[in-house]
């Protein structure tokens, strides 16, 4: 029987730790063509950003940007409303509000893939697997059940995002932007193991994309289901997510929404631009527009942005171009970046930023980096939160939302009598 991803990280986290080697980084969903890839050992460590190119691969995060980055060179947009530089963090070992560094990464020449129900091991070299990693996948069905840690939050305050939510439309109706994506954080703390927090959890609601990663720094542990950038074979798509409801909400009354249908086509048009800039002229589609796709405790509406990119074009000029995701932001880019520093009261750190990897010759896969929990090395957890704001939003149907999104996360671990947690399927 193949070894699940989950367990398959669980042996090697067993392994590493009793030979001191660095800890594995594992993306579980759809990654890379493939529905899981695990650096066995990689030393992610902080400002290590992804290289150009690179003949070896890459795993690690880019934090979204302080304003302060995102406004570099010239501070102007151009005549659609983006920046004209890029807003890709530069810096990389300053700490954000979630006591995580900006940037985190680091580079393996061996990963394992799950294709089709077989793990293969890859190496730059062609090197076989080693006999360590082959007793892993031998192992990792044997193991035990994670042991759960013990997970408490503190939900934010709700008059401050509204009030965050009614600037906000203030704006829209002085055309200073056309939708922003307001957010805010759930603060809390995990006592216990960050690794088997990420495998029970993700074990529960299977996410499309999550992603865990871990270093002296602290850790992450990513439940995403949104695709940032995907780029192999010369081409690169992107999927955003803009409108939802609660799972329990009917999603054909999400595909009629006119506030949710405006609120991701708006943003379409925003990825539309970014890729705009390295692509192909001509080359960008959309091959799906506003298709209902269910996610932990919610329903969004989805779609797909691609582009064809020259080999000239670097994963830094890529970056460069649409840096931070367009979901997360708002149109005009440079001016919603400008206002929600204004309007939120933490910065984001890893939250709205993008988890993932790069593989040899330029190929790379990251996540928006949403329904994701940043953990420092003591266990102080935050978990970000938003949505994106239009002229139609109701700032109280906004928050829910935002509980909404969260509800898989903050509500997986309740106490038992014992004060005891265990996850909730």
């Amino acid at each position: 029987m193949t070894p699940a991803p989950l367990d398959v990280l669980g042996a090697l986290l067993d392994h590493t730790r009793a030979h001191r080697l660095p800890p594995p980084a594992a993306l579980v969903g759809d990654w890379w063509g493939a529905d899981a890839v695990i650096a066995p050992s990689i030393d992610l460590v902080a400002g290590h950003r992804p290289p150009p190119v690179s003949d070896r691969f890459w795993f690690g995060y880019i934090g979204f940007p302080h304003y302060s980055a995102a406004r570099a060179g010239t501070g102007e947009d151009d005549a659609t409303g983006n920046p004209t530089t890029g807003g890709l963090n530069t810096g990389g070992t300053g700490t954000g509000d979630d006591g995580l560094p900006a940037i985190a990464g680091g580079e393996t020449d061996a990963v394992l893939l799950l294709h089709d129900g077989r793990w293969e091991y890859r190496s730059i070299d062609r090197s076989p697997c080693p006999t360590w990693i082959s007793d892993c996948l031998t192992t990792a069905a044997q193991l035990g059940p994670p042991r759960p840690p013990r997970v408490s939050w503190h939900a934010p305050q709700r008059q401050p995002h509204l009030a965050a939510v009614e600037s906000c439309l203030a704006a829209i109706r002085a055309g200073e932007v056309y939708q922003a994506c307001v957010c805010t954080r759930f603060t809390g703390r995990i006592d216990g193991c960050t690794a088997d927090f990420y495998r029970l959890l993700a074990a529960a609601t299977t996410p499309a994309k999550s992603a865990f990663l871990q270093g002296d720094w602290g850790s992450v542990a990513s439940f995403s289901p949104e695709t940032f950038l995907r780029r192999a074979d010369g081409a690169v798509i992107s999927a955003p997510i803009k409108g939802t409801i609660a799972a329990s909400g009917d999603p054909a009354t999400l595909a009629s929404s006119v506030k949710d249908i405006a609120e991701n086509v708006m943003i379409v048009d925003l990825v539309r631009n970014d890729l705009g800039r390295v692509a192909d002229i001509g080359s960008v589609t959309v091959p799906a527009l506003l298709r209902t796709s269910p996610a932990p405790g919610v329903w969004h509406l989805v779609s797909t942005v691609r582009a064809d990119v020259g080999s000239h074009v670097s994963t830094t000029d890529l970056l460069e171009a649409t840096f931070p995701p367009a979901s997360v932001t708002g149109t005009p880019k440079l001016r919603a970046l400008s206002l929600l520093a204004d309007w939120e009261q933490h910065s984001r750190g890893v939250y709205c930023g993008a988890i993932g990897m790069c593989g040899p010759g330029g190929d790379l896969d990251l996540n928006v980096a949403i329904r994701t929990v940043a953990v420092t090395p003591d266990g102080e957890a935050v978990l970000g939160v938003g949505g994106g704001i239009t002229i139609d939003s109701d700032p109280a149907r906004e928050w829910q939302e935002c509980l909404d999104k969260a509800a898989s996360i903050v509500s997986a671990f309740p106490h038992d009598d014992t004060g005891r947690s265990h996850p909730t399927r």
